[in-house]
């Protein structure tokens, strides 16, 4: 019982300083390594506002969304992300939607995500351990890979309709899902995600247009 109690004032001790970097009615829930032979590069995530919008620092990946925001029917959910320096491998970020219990253990959300290596993913997560893919990791493109001074530029999209989901990025449609099975779920909270070991993600222009 000791232990347990330790352990979890422990995960409060650490929480804390991480939510209070988060911008006013902002969330933040963060996912730390587990995996010894990919850590993470250092312990919190940053998450100051800049024009337009804010930036990302990880750290350990986290989900980023405000509780005040939601969106349900047919929407386009869309967003500007800058990468301002590459991570040390292919590490994903991008747009969340459809989320719903975010902070706690029940967390359930799709991400669509996209890597300095030029590929996308859609996934659906569902509680704390399990994700499946809506589109495994697929190169494309339409995505946008770091120029010679390690900055790139996405515009991701999400439209939502009645019967499909269309995924874009930059103007182009990578995939379309049909609103079935994983990804049927499209209402709820949206926000952004943003994988471990990204130095510097801008975002901005992040809206919902129905």
């Amino acid at each position: 019982m000791f232990r347990r109690i330790s352990m979890a004032a422990l995960a409060l001790l650490i929480a804390a300083p991480l939510a209070a970097q988060a911008p006013p009615g902002w969330q933040m829930r963060v996912d730390q390594s587990t995996n010894a032979a990919d850590p993470d590069d250092v312990p919190e995530v940053t998450f100051p506002e800049v024009s337009n919008g804010f930036r990302v620092n990880t750290g350990p990946a986290v989900t980023l969304w405000n509780p005040d925001n939601t969106a349900s029917g047919s929407f386009t959910l869309k967003g500007t992300f800058t990468m301002h320096e590459p991570s040390s491998h292919a590490n994903y970020y991008g747009l969340v939607y459809g989320g719903g219990d975010l902070a706690g253990s029940g967390q359930n959300y799709l991400y669509f995500l996209v890597a300095q290596n030029g590929t996308f993913l859609v996934k659906h997560r569902a509680n704390d351990d399990t994700t499946h893919d809506v589109q495994a990791r697929t190169e494309h493109s339409a995505v946008a890979t770091p120029g010679e001074d390690g900055h790139s530029i996405n515009v991701l999209e999400v439209r939502v309709s009645a019967d499909q989901t269309e995924f874009v990025v930059n103007g182009t449609v990578v995939h379309t899902a049909p609103k079935s099975g994983m990804a049927a779920r499209s209402d709820g909270n949206w926000g952004v995600r943003v994988n471990h070991v990204l130095p510097g993600i801008q975002i901005s222009d992040l809206s919902v247009t129905r």
